[in-house]
Parts: structure tokens; C-alpha cells; sequence
């Protein structure tokens, strides 16, 4: 690549904007942008941002050193069923083990209880005959003929678009699935094929069944998008990488992401708690709550010590949105982080049965969008009440390139919410917000307080588009006492995809008690997924020398049902390192639980190395594409005064400041209102706002 290809660009592509960031560390450049998602077709608003983005700055497609791309695409697709038609093969006897799942309801007391719908339907789920036992060793030789049989029958009478392999104990020997996948490749070359030693090499059948099918289910439309995105990049110029975010945080390479496309269910939202994350190492915050509002849904996730929380299961396509246990269980590793449905768009309706209004999870999305949007929303939104209460300008929403059609809005809002409600259009307009705050102040709280953790002592960082509007009133719910909206705050998820290193999560399950381990065989595993991490991050882009491999295992009690991650000391631990490793088990027991077991013995299950890159340091110094000299007297950022609607002290006259124009050091009180062209921050009265080093607005609250 020529060396003048410096340029970055980090994409997300959220449910109703997506946004842009450019960066270029040689010419010390930073551009952002944001443009209306394209639902039917996402490429379309990459390419058609990338250009704009690239036409401001005055670079070329040349220029680009690589893309790195976020999406939502995954987790719509099993959202909305509508992924390809799929098959599978699985050991003969275990043909329903999917509709059985654990046996368990997720609503003790519904009698008509709607289970999670299974991907692959009872007439396209193939036995074959074959069987490993719990120790990888064969039971039955593998019935190559019968594979045959069954690949005929699916692909050419039922019209299967890809085929999952889920045999049993195949985390422990994977070759009869790899030998089955062998002889369909021979006879249908062309057939995605997803083996769940390959998707989930772990413990427990029907988690490591669900996430091959999952994966399955969505391959060929994730194939088609990434090829046609990577084509649409080719024909406008651009010769650099396009990379991917994981559901984990890490960078990956398309050609990974088109194998485990199921690796990326949690793309878009883990792009935001990776920036979040960045600019907490980078202010020296050590407790933090991320916040990233978009226009469809709010997303808030815990980072302590400048890393987000992980988990290593999700659900996805719940019946019922927020109840665990209703969704396909998948076995991937995501940034735990709650997602409500509570975004820009969120729809306001007053229920029928109770008269009481009610805000999302429905929203209006990038179409229609909301009423001011004039692209033929008719019902309110979050943003509809923003714009009523004072909060937003709709002269300067997008920097002034999308104009907000308040009369719209009002004349809505009081022909119908208003009267329903039997208040007067402000109060309609301030229930809203009222609603919607209150919801993501009670999921945070209920989040935390699941980790054992108290908001008082956290730090809330802001994002998103809507995020900087609603922080203030969300802090003040959850009696934090500072809060930091980063310049750039409502693309600051797509910054995630530049800052967030290379990374990898590598897995395999070998059960046994710490004191009658195989260390030998614990050490090939771990030496042998070391290997493969680093080949993957080569694919990203990862220098040999930054690869830095951390192992950690799944332990827990004899007798448990559930284990928790616990760090090793090395990539060989062994017997001598027992005494370090129960200590280490203990602390993190105590830490979730609050007491330790000392009596019982400790099992592993499961082993675990994270691979990663150290991530790039970018500095918002300034935004090129929008051209405004900064003060550090926040006076002369002052463009002038707007009424801004706060509760329980009515309207106010708010201070109007440039957001660009606010250099380090600037310092003002609230009220105030503080515009960049993505994003406005809202500040109340008696808080104090001031400009750090890296030209974070920290607000300190009364």
C-alpha cells in the first residue's frame, strides 16, 4: 500500500443515523459525520457518508489506509426472522435437542407462554448416525453414507441456503463434524457450513447447538452485504482493508466476520462502550457509566479501570424483549451492557386501558422518523418533546443541514397526546422526557446494582445523539455528581471503531477438578488457541511484536451449575500454580457473592485466551470539518439565548454555546446549552461546566 494511505475511518451504523469519524494521525486530522441510516440498504449511507467525508477533508479514496465497520444487521436479522433457510445434522437421538433447550420457563406463572422460536424447523433437523463420549472418545464411527443421504435431502428437497453441524461432545474432538462438512463441501461446493467446534468449542449441547445455527442462519446475508460493501469501497477507489467490530470489542478482519458472522450480534452497541472506555483511560476516570442514546434504543454499560464489563453468553430474539431466558441462547463474547428501548425515536402513545402514556420500545426510526423530521412521522417522539422543550434548535440540528418542523410537532403533540392526557402541550412534551429518563434511570440502576455496584460513585459518560441531551437529567436520577460529554459526542460511537484495538476470544472446554488436572493437556490448548489468536490478528492488521495473549478459565464449585471467569497466571500454568489459582478463584467468588466456599472443591470447564493489540490513540484537538477558532474565555463561544423547558423550575433563560469554540480551560454554569452539529448538550441549573485538557466537557453537578 502506498505509504501516503494513512487515513481511518470508523463507520456505525445505527437504527435510524449512521456516523462517521476521520481520522489521520500523519496530517493530524480528525472529520466526523452523520447521515440518515439507509434501512433497505446500509452500504448505501457508508459510501455515500465516506464520499462527503473525504470531499471535506480533501482527501482521496487513496488515502485511505482502512474502513472499520460496525452494524446492527446481525441482530435485526434473528430480531425480524429473516435470515436464510437452514439445515441441520446432529447426533442421531438429539434430533429436538434445540426445542427442549433446559426445560426451564422464563414466566413461572404464564399458562400460555410463548417459547423462543428455533431457527431451524423439526423437518429440516437431520440425525446422523455417529457418537463421541464425554471423553472425546468414538462410540459409533461416523456414517459417511448416511451424510450423504441427509445433504441430498436437505439441499435439494427442502432448499436449505446453509447447513450447521452440532454433533455431540464435538468441543472435545471435532472430527467426525469436519469430516461430515468435508463430504457436503465435496457434493455442494457453494453451501455455507457452520460446525459448532469451529462456531462455540464448549461445554453444553443445546447453547453450542443454538450459536451454530445462529451463525448459519445469518452467514449468507452477512457474505453478500460485506462482499457488496467491500465492492462498492473498490469502485469509488479506496484499495484499503475493511475491517469489523466484534460483539467483545475487538477488531477483526471481513474474512473472519464472514465465517462467525454470529461473533458480530452485538457490532454497532460495543463500538460505544469501547469509546467510552478510551476517554475514560484517557481523562483517568476509574468508575464509569456509559451512556450512548441514539435515536432507537439507549445503551449503558459499566467500565472500571478503563475496560468495559464482558460476558461470554447472550441472548438474542427474545419473545419478550426484556425477559432473560426468552431468547436464543448463544455462546459469544459481547461488553455486557443493557439495551433498552429508549432512543430519539421512541414512539409516545397514551394506553388505551389504563389512560397512562407510555414511551417505546416502538420508534420511528430513519423512516418516517420523527414529526419534525417532515419525513412523514405522525406520531411523537423523544425528539419531538426535545424540540418542543427548548432543548434543541431546529435551525441547527445536523449543523443546520436538516431544519426541524416545530409547528408540526405542536400542532400534534396538542391535537392528540395533549388531550389524551388532559394537560396542555408543554406538560405532554415534559411527560415525555420525564418517562423516558426515568426508564433508562431505573435499567441503570437495576444494572449495577446486579454487579453489586452503586451509582453515587461512577462518572457518567455521554454519547450518542441523543445521549448529551438526556445525561444531565440521568445523572441527576442516579445521584452522580459528574458527568463528561466528549467533543464529537454524537459520532463518538464510530471513534470506538478507531481506538478499539485488534482483539480475539479464544475458547475450548476440558472439565476436570483443579487438584486431578491434565496440565499438560490444559497447556496444548492453550498454546494451540495462543497460535490461532495470533493469526487472526495478523488478518487485522495487528503488528507480531503488540500481540499480547491473556489466559483465564470458567471455574466454580463442584456440584454448581454455573461457573464465573478467573484470570491464570500463565499461558503453562500448572501444579504449582495451584495455590495462586484458587486464591484467584476465591477473590472473584467473593467479589460476585460476598463469601467463598472454602470447603468445596474447585472444577474448570472451561479455558479462555484474549489475544489483543494495543488500540490507537487519537486526540479530538479538533474537528477539521467544521472550522471555528476556540476560546478558552467560554464568553466568546457564546452565540446567544434560548428558553429551555426544566422540571420543576419551568422555563429558563439558557446561555447558547459553540461547542468548537470551547477551548481548554473554558468554564461557565448552567443553564446552558451547549450545540456541535451531531449532538446538544443540556446542562440544568446550578451545574458547572468546564473544558479538560482533552476538550471533554466535565459537568459537575449541584
Amino acid at each position: 500500500m502506498a505509504a501516503q494511505a494513512t487515513a481511518r475511518i470508523g463507520v456505525d451504523v445505527g437504527g435510524t443515523f449512521t456516523d462517521f469519524v476521520l481520522h489521520d494521525p500523519v496530517r493530524d486530522l480528525v472529520a466526523t459525520g452523520k447521515r440518515l441510516t439507509t434501512p433497505d440498504d446500509p452500504s448505501e449511507a457508508i459510501i455515500a457518508g465516506t464520499e462527503r467525508l473525504l470531499q471535506e477533508t480533501g482527501l482521496s479514496p487513496a488515502d485511505l489506509h482502512s474502513i472499520v465497520h460496525g452494524t446492527t444487521l446481525v441482530t435485526n436479522t434473528i430480531i425480524e426472522r429473516t435470515g436464510a433457510t437452514v439445515g441441520l445434522f446432529t447426533t442421531q437421538g438429539f434430533r429436538d435437542q434445540i426445542e427442549i433447550g433446559r426445560e426451564t420457563r422464563y414466566d413461572l406463572y404464564d399458562l400460555f407462554l410463548e417459547p423462543a422460536p428455533t431457527l431451524v424447523p423439526r423437518r429440516r433437523r437431520l440425525e446422523i448416525p455417529e457418537r463421541m463420549d464425554v471423553h472425546g472418545t468414538v462410540l459409533r464411527p461416523l456414517d459417511e453414507a448416511a451424510v450423504r443421504v441427509a445433504a441430498k435431502r436437505l439441499v435439494e428437497d427442502e432448499g436449505i441456503e446453509a447447513l450447521a453441524i452440532a454433533f455431540m461432545h464435538a468441543y472435545l474432538d471435532g472430527r467426525h463434524e469436519v469430516r461430515t462438512a468435508e463430504i457436503v463441501a465435496e457434493m455442494y461446493p457453494d453451501l455455507p457450513i457452520s460446525l459448532s467446534s469451529r462456531v462455540a468449542p464448549e461445554i453444553r449441547e443445546f447453547e453450542r447447538t443454538s450459536t451454530a445455527c445462529a451463525n448459519a442462519y445469518v452467514q449468507p446475508l452477512m457474505r453478500r452485504y460485506l462482499a457488496k460493501l467491500e465492492n462498492s469501497l473498490k469502485s469509488m477507489g479506496v484499495a484499503g482493508n475493511l475491517y469489523v467490530m466484534l460483539s467483545g470489542g475487538g477488531i477483526a478482519s471481513v474474512q473472519d466476520a464472514k465465517e462467525f458472522p454470529i461473533r458480530l450480534i452485538e457490532s454497532g452497541p460495543a463500538a460505544g462502550a469501547m469509546a467510552a472506555s478510551y476517554l475514560a483511560r484517557q481523562a483517568g476516570l476509574d468508575h464509569v457509566v456509559s451512556f450512548d442514546m441514539g435515536g432507537t434504543t439507549a445503551k449503558m454499560c459499566l467500565v472500571e479501570n478503563g475496560a468495559p464489563d464482558r460476558k461470554f453468553d447472550f441472548e438474542a430474539g427474545r419473545v419478550r424483549r426484556f425477559q432473560k431466558g426468552s431468547g436464543l441462547p448463544l455462546k459469544v463474547s459481547v461488553v455486557d451492557m443493557i439495551e433498552i428501548g429508549a432512543g430519539g425515536g421512541s414512539i409516545a402513545r397514551v394506553d388505551e386501558a389504563s389512560g397512562l402514556m407510555k414511551v417505546g420500545p416502538r420508534s420511528a426510526g430513519a423512516k418516517p422518523g420523527p414529526i419534525c423530521y417532515g419525513r412523514g412521522g405522525t406520531e411523537p417522539t423523544v425528539t419531538d418533546s426535545d424540540l418542543v422543550l427548548g432543548r434543541l434548535d431546529p435551525a441547527y440540528f445536523l449543523g443546520g443541514e436538516m431544519a426541524l418542523d416545530l409547528a408540526a410537532v405542536k400542532t400534534a403533540v396538542a391535537g392528540r397526546l395533549a388531550p389524551a392526557l388532559g394537560v396542555d402541550e408543554d406538560a405532554a412534551a415534559l411527560g415525555i422526557r420525564r418517562i423516558v429518563d426515568e426508564t433508562m434511570a431505573a435499567a441503570t440502576r437495576m444494572h449495577l446494582a446486579e454487579k453489586g455496584r452503586d451509582p453515587r460513585r461512577y462518572t457518567l459518560i455521554a454519547f450518542g445523539g441523543a445521549g448529551p441531551v438526556h445525561a444531565y437529567d440521568l445523572a441527576r436520577l442516579l445521584k452522580m455528581g459528574r458527568m463528561v460529554v466528549p467533543l464529537g459526542a454524537g459520532v463518538a460511537s464510530a471513534l470506538g471503531f478507531l481506538v478499539a484495538p485488534p482483539a480475539t476470544d479464544l475458547v475450548r472446554s476440558h472439565v476436570g477438578r483443579l487438584e486431578r488436572l491434565d496440565w499438560a493437556h490444559v497447556g496444548r490448548l492453550l498454546a494451540e488457541m495462543a497460535k490461532e489468536g495470533r493469526a487472526l490478528l495478523l488478518q487485522a492488521g495487528a503488528k507480531p511484536e503488540d500481540i499480547v495473549a491473556k489466559p483465564a478459565a470458567d471455574m466454580r464449585y463442584v456440584g454448581q451449575g454455573f461457573e464465573i471467569p478467573v484470570p491464570l497466571p500463565s499461558l503453562a500454568p500448572g501444579e504449582a500454580d495451584l495455590p495462586g489459582i484458587r486464591e484467584a478463584f476465591r477473590a472473584s467468588y467473593t467479589e460476585r457473592f460476598g463469601r467463598a466456599l472454602d470447603e468445596l472443591p474447585i472444577e474448570a470447564l472451561t479455558w479462555r485466551i484474549a489475544c489483543s493489540a494495543p488500540g490507537r490513540d487519537i486526540h479530538l484537538s479538533g474537528v477539521a470539518n467544521v472550522k471555528t477558532e476556540a476560546f478558552a474565555d467560554a464568553a466568546r463561544a457564546r452565540r446567544g439565548t434560548r428558553q429551555v423547558m426544566f422540571e420543576g423550575v419551568g422555563w429558563q433563560d439558557c446561555a447558547v454555546y459553540d461547542r468548537y469554540a470551547l477551548a481548554p480551560g473554558a468554564r461557565f454554569e448552567g443553564p446552558a446549552l451547549i450545540e456541535e452539529r451531531e449532538s446538544t448538550c443540556v446542562i440544568g441549573p446550578g451545574a458547572t461546566a468546564e473544558v479538560d485538557g482533552f476538550r471533554n466537557l466535565v459537568v459537575t453537578l449541584p
